[in-house]
Order: C-alpha cells, then structure tokens, then sequence
C-alpha cells in the first residue's frame, strides 16, 4: 500500500467520525494556535519597540547620575560640565541636554492641570532636521526653545497637543499660562503623539532647564540626554562619558549610563526570552493534544482489528500496517495543525486591531507579525507529534496476529 492510498484511508476514517475526529485535533488545534500568536504578539511588540528606538535616535545615550550623597556631596557634576565635555569631544558627542523633571501646579485661569509632566531641556532637546524632540514628538506650531532662552532664563515654554486644545481651545501660541504662580509664554505646541488626554504624553510642558531648576529650587541635574556624533561612535561616546564621571566620583555605582542601541539589546533580549517560556507553555498543549491522538488511536486499533486481521490474512506486512496507522495519526495532526494556524492568524489579527485601539496608536503601531518560519515549525511540530504519538498504536496494529485478530468479536 503506498502513501496515497494510506492518506486516502485516512482521510476516510476521519471523515467516518467527524466530531471524535475534531476532538481529537483539539489538543494540537490549541497549542499551534498558541504558538502563532505568541510568537505573533511577540514580533509585533519586537517590531513597535524598535520603531520607538529608532524615532528616538540609535545615537542617543541616557545618563542617570546619583552622585555620593544624593548630590549633596562635593563631588558633582553640573550642565556646564557637561557642555564643555560635548565642546572637548566634538567628533564623537553631538550635543547634551539636562533633563529635569518639575512637580508643580499648572494653571490657566480658573483650571488647574495636576497631572500635566513638566520638564526642564535644553535647545539640544530639540532636532530641527527631523523637527523631533529627543522623546519621540514632532513640532507642530511655532518654535522650540533657543539657546538665548535656555542662557537668559527666559519665562517661555512649548507645550503638548492636550493643554493647546483643552485649555486654549487649539489657539494657544502667544497665550501664557502659569506654573507655580510663574506666567510662562507659549511659544511652540507638540504635535499629537499619543490620545491627547489628561495624563498622557501630549499632557506637557518644555521649559529651558535653567528655569525648571530654579521651580525645583536646586542646581543639581540628575538626567543628561547625549547624542553621539553618528551610530559607529555610540561606544566610544559612551567611553568618554564614563570616563568624565568616574574621574569626579571615583565610583562605578554613583552613575548609569545606558545607550539606545544597548536598550534595543536588552529589551530584545528580555522579550525573547518571555517568548521562549511563553511558547513552551503552550507546547504543553501540543503535548496533551499528542496523548489525545495517541488514545484515539488505540480504541481505533481496537475497532478495526476484524479489518487488520483481514488485511494481513490477503498478504499485508507489518510495514504496511504501521504506516498505514502512523499516516493516519500524522493526517490527524496535519489537519489539526492547518486549522491552529489559520485560527492563530485570525486571532492576531483580532488582538492587533484591539491593542491598537487600547494604545491609540492606528494602523501605524502596534501589528502582531505571524512569520513564515513561526508557520512552518508549529505544522512541522504538529505533525512531528502526530507521527510520535501515533508509533505506539500503529506498531501494536502491526504487531497483531492474523488468526487472532480475524477471530476477534
């Protein structure tokens, strides 16, 4: 008998037995299904990460600075230090910019936004060529900050979508609006990045550093942005950073310094391996969906002994018999595979359309990817256990003696 006929046969006893047949896939149904969505879910969200990198720039490093003492001790650092590191090494640093976080109320008449994010940048927060502040937004009226704002101190301020619309009605350049009883100018409203609602990212404010010091009543800074004069010098960059501030706090523990590209790696490296895991949880499904077929099997082995005693009495090897049994239990799982697949494609389709609607990002965000490779090892894996679990059954089919199995009732 050769493998067409045996795949015929097959495909005849599962039809004989619809519904025992579909149960019996449910198992592998469930765990390839499982798999591509996970692994789906997985390169979506590998995908959308990267794409934020790559607006924040792969040249930007990140540097946290603790100090000795919580910036209380004499050895510090101050923007000025950092300015005349970027002025020192102008072929590997591009430019800093401090960034300082400001907790105060922020007012427009009688309305008071207290979840509004302030932050004190530099005029380097800002990328003219790609009208893009180092946070990811883009510009989309008036101007940024200037340098002769940031040196003067000047009371001027670029605020996000939401304030622009809900406290000025989309009409907000020239208006003023005040925090912690200061009137600031504005000078520049951010484009939409995320829902332009209370608390989100288009909820903000950008003063010149300077000034956010002075509403936090300190001159310490403990947040640099630098960029990198292009993506080849990101190390080496990184390299004179740390060489500048272990020669101030002589310790490794008093700083932090992280680069884009290094937090691409590890993000990548952390979701591959919850992937991992992940995948391998529901390859318990595929395990139980292989014991499930190899149970079938057996009272099919049973059922059909009268037909296995027939068959060998008219000159069928045992090497017939067992590949007959082994295809149809590979056939049970292919089938099982083919519909896990197309119902893990749908999912993600599904789950794409509601993260992108919970994240508000549109069609241009988050997309669960299911990969060709991702498709083509959940049917290998599936048919693989198909054909594992079904050896059992199909050998002791081949097994049976011929007297013994015609006189069976």
């Amino acid at each position: 008998m050769n493998f067409t006929q045996s795949f015929r046969l097959a495909v005849k006893s599962l039809l004989a037995s619809k519904m025992r047949a579909l149960l019996t896939m449910l198992g592998i149904i469930i765990g390839v299904a499982a798999v591509i969505i996970i692994t789906s879910l997985g390169n979506g969200m590998q995908n959308y990460m990267n794409r934020q990198f790559d607006q924040l720039g792969a040249n930007l490093i990140q540097v946290q600075i603790w100090g000795l003492g919580g910036g209380m001790s004499s050895r510090t650092v101050d923007p000025d230090d950092m300015y005349a590191l970027v002025d020192k090494y102008p072929q590997y640093l591009a430019g800093v910019s401090p960034y300082v976080s400001v907790r105060s109320l922020v007012r427009h008449g009688s309305d008071e936004y207290e979840r509004t994010s302030i932050y004190g940048v530099s005029e380097f927060f800002y990328d003219a060529q790609r009208n893009q502040v180092l946070s990811g937004s883009k510009l989309g009226e008036g101007r940024f900050l200037s340098y002769v704002d940031v040196e003067r101190y000047q009371n001027v301020c670029v605020i996000g979508s939401y304030l622009a619309k809900d406290a000025f009605g989309g009409d907000a350049l020239g208006k003023s609006i005040t925090i912690s009883g200061t009137p600031f100018t504005i000078i520049g409203v951010m484009e939409e990045y995320a829902d332009s609602t209370e608390g989100s990212s288009d909820d903000v404010i950008f003063i010149p550093y300077g000034n956010a010091m002075r509403l936090n009543g300190t001159g310490w800074v403990d947040l640099y942005l630098f960029n990198s004069a292009d993506k080849d010098t990101s190390n080496l960059a990184k390299g004179i950073i740390e060489s500048r501030l272990y020669k101030t706090f002589q310790a490794d523990d008093a700083y932090y310094i992280m680069s884009s590209a290094e937090m691409m790696d590890a993000m990548d490296s952390m979701l591959n391996t919850l992937m991992a895991i992940l995948v391998l949880i529901a390859a318990i499904s595929l395990l139980v969906g292989g014991i499930g077929i190899m149970n079938i099997m057996l009272v099919s082995v049973t059922e059909r002994t009268r037909e296995i005693g027939i068959r060998k009495s008219l000159g069928a090897k045992r090497r017939d018999i067992r590949s007959q049994f082994i295809i149809e239990a590979g056939t049970t799982s292919a089938i099982g595979g083919v519909i896990g697949i197309a119902l893990g494609i749908l999912m993600a389709n599904v789950l794409t359309n509601v993260i992108a609607l919970v994240l508000g990002t549109g069609n241009d965000g988050f997309v669960a990817v299911p990969t060709l490779t991702g498709i083509a090892v959940s049917f290998g894996v599936s048919v693989g256990v198909g054909i594992l679990f079904g050896y059992l059954p199909a050998n002791k089919a081949a097994r049976l003696n011929p007297i013994d199995a015609l006189r069976y009732d």
